[in-house]
């Protein structure tokens, strides 16, 4: 039996104080040309809490609008702003950043992240009264020191500040004097992905309907690597998210892939649970503070918002068969091998068509496809265009090279089969997963039969490989149907037994909503 995705989730923490202080761009900014007019106008670009609530793309990431809804929506996104304002969506939350950083120390278990007294009295009530933290988070909260001892670490010490509406409010510690894998910088980095995750992991869990103690196994697929000097980037990331997220049977590993991670950890736990070593396998990845701001120097430029100002995070659960849920089907993988080359042709050939080839089914079989998802109001000002679209515009002309379709039906197909970008620009999050909630309800509300899920890398970025990278997979209508049809099931009782987990389906979801 295949494996089925069960439930997703998808949260965004709004982080404008770490665009300043820990996006690469600024941070090298600071170092080759700290006086400059960027670093100067930076500031007054950074988007309010209410500006990001508005924000059209934000309330697609959550749940709230759909793909559907967003293309309606004339770009760019920003100048028209969106109808519903709501942190809590369908799929997740939006946090804000004084809640963010509490959650950090919550996540933090070497005593390494030190914030205000004035602060935590100041949030910590707003932080408990989250729906999604329940006590034994809120207990981790510590009550506070004094600034003065935080300025001297900040000062003193090499830790990282961590500011909040541009005042000094905490620090992240270094881990060790010399080891520059625990550096206040990377732990900094190490603990904010961890703590996005650990929120995306809560979401993924209630999403799907299942308690913590029911989630067998973790999976992490971020951009970031914990480690020592002695095993650089070999420590875990998921059993660690998955300690403070209170999923106490679980066990975990961390996957990497660069972009196409998410992808190939998502076949990965797929495949665990139709082999029947787990019966639930939670995906998740957390945020990545680096890529804060990436595009910033373009957007001030073009006197827009520094959009880039928020943490994603995902989680997307696997279990057993339960004859409704959508399945991943392993038998229709696409594989961007070492023989493929980087000619975009080939790319996208080894990830759609070819698989579909050895399946015998056309481009048009897909009713959707989800590539790069980006957000075009973040990409297209920094010269890189409607990422999105490219993609669509590469698969559609290779559905006429194939024939199966005509020329002329080339701007009906992207259309019809592709998706708007709305995702972050956070490396791994827009790599394909940001669609996988909508297409589980898509599919089971009927709306469409197969979704293509397609993850691309650039292996090259780490100097080890000038290869690319990329693998897709096939999400389908569950096949017990069928299944039952061939075992002399009725066509009543499969739609007694949809109907009945569709019901089912429907009082988590109100559950959540109370």
């Amino acid at each position: 039996m295949k494996s089925v995705i069960k439930g997703a989730g998808y949260i965004l923490c709004h982080v404008p104080d770490m665009v300043l202080h820990n996006g690469t761009t600024q941070t090298t900014e600071m170092i080759v040309n700290p006086e400059g007019e960027y670093l100067k106008a930076l500031p007054s670009h950074l988007r309010s809490w209410e500006d990001v609530l508005e924000y059209w793309p934000n309330q697609v990431y959550i749940g709230n609008k759909t793909p559907d809804e967003l293309a309606a929506v004339p770009q760019p996104f920003y100048t028209t702003p969106c109808d519903v304002k709501e942190r809590y969506g369908h799929f997740g939350q939006m946090m804000p950043q004084e809640e963010f950083t509490l959650l950090m120390q919550a996540s933090d278990v070497f005593d390494l992240v030190w914030l205000d007294k004035n602060f935590v009295a100041q949030y910590k009530e707003q932080f408990a009264a989250n729906p999604m933290i329940d006590e034994t988070i809120v207990a981790r909260i510590k009550d506070g020191i004094e600034i003065s001892e935080i300025e001297r670490l900040v000062k003193e010490e090499h830790s990282e500040g961590l500011y909040h509406n541009g005042t000094l409010v905490g620090c992240v510690k270094r881990a060790h004097d010399i080891d520059v894998n625990l550096s206040a910088h990377v732990m900094l980095e190490n603990i904010v992905s961890k703590a996005s995750s650990v929120l995306a992991l809560i979401a993924g869990v209630q999403n799907a309907g299942y308690q913590k103690a029911d989630i067998e196994y973790v999976i992490d697929c971020c951009e970031e690597a914990c480690g020592d000097m002695n095993q650089r980037g070999g420590c875990n990331f998921a059993k660690a998210a998955a300690e403070i997220a209170g999923l106490v049977s679980a066990s975990g590993s961390d996957s990497r892939g660069f972009c196409a991670g998410p992808a190939h950890a998502l076949v990965e736990a797929a495949a665990l649970v139709e082999a029947g070593a787990y019966k639930t396998v939670a995906v998740t990845a957390g945020g990545c503070t680096a890529k804060l701001g990436m595009n910033g120097k373009d957007h001030v430029k073009k006197g827009m918002p520094a959009f880039e100002d928020m943490l994603g995070g995902f989680c997307v659960v696997i279990g057993e068969n339960d004859g409704v849920s959508p399945e991943i089907n392993l038998e229709i993988l696409g594989r961007h091998t070492v023989g493929t080359g980087s000619a975009p042709q080939n790319v996208i050939s080894s990830l759609v068509t070819d698989p579909l080839d050895r399946n015998g089914l056309k481009v048009t079989d897909v009713d959707k496809f989800s590539p790069e998802m980006q957000n075009p109001d973040i990409t297209k000002p920094a010269g890189a265009g409607d990422v999105p679209q490219a993609n669509y515009k590469m698969i559609a002309a290779l559905a006429v090279k194939r024939g199966d379709i005509p020329k002329a039906d080339m701007p009906a197909f992207i259309k019809d089969h592709g998706l708007t970008g709305w995702a972050p620009t956070q490396g791994h999050i827009p790599s394909g997963v940001p669609y996988i909630g909508f297409a589980r309800e898509d599919i089971m509300a009927g709306k469409i039969k197969r979704a293509m899920i397609i993850g691309k890398g650039s292996l090259f970025l780490g100097r080890m490989t000038n290869l690319f990278d990329g693998i897709s997979f096939i999400i389908q209508a569950n096949s017990s149907a069928e299944a039952a049809a061939a075992a002399g099931v009725s066509e009543e009782e499969v739609k007694s037994m949809i109907a009945k987990a569709m019901k089912e389906f429907a009082a988590t979801l109100l559950a959540q909503a109370e």
